[in-house]
């Protein structure tokens, strides 16, 4: 399968102090990942393959509930074309 962009909106159910600290956690288990990300501020996008980037959003939920969050939401949206899709070729233009 070719590459695919993912963006991730992950909302813990945690006390809004630690809301942002819960979300930090995530960002670092994507970093430390290797995919090609880019943080936002209402969702991180991801590169690379569909299924290693759902399965980082399954490691996301755990590390949320891990963190104490009894329920987490996350929506995503999936860009996918047969000859792959890259972040740059959409947003290049705009650095």
């Amino acid at each position: 399968m070719a590459h695919v962009n993912l963006s991730l909106q992950i909302l813990p159910l945690v006390p809004e102090e630690e809301l942002y600290g819960v979300v930090d956690k995530v960002i670092a288990h994507i970093q430390k990942s290797g995919v090609v990300y880019h943080v936002g501020p209402m969702e991180t996008t991801m590169e690379g393959e569909l299924p290693d980037l759902l399965r980082l959003v399954a490691e996301a939920q755990d590390i949320c509930i891990a963190a104490g969050a009894p329920r987490v939401i996350s929506n995503i949206k999936i860009d996918y074309k047969p000859g792959g899709v890259k972040v740059d070729e959409k947003i290049a233009k705009y650095r």
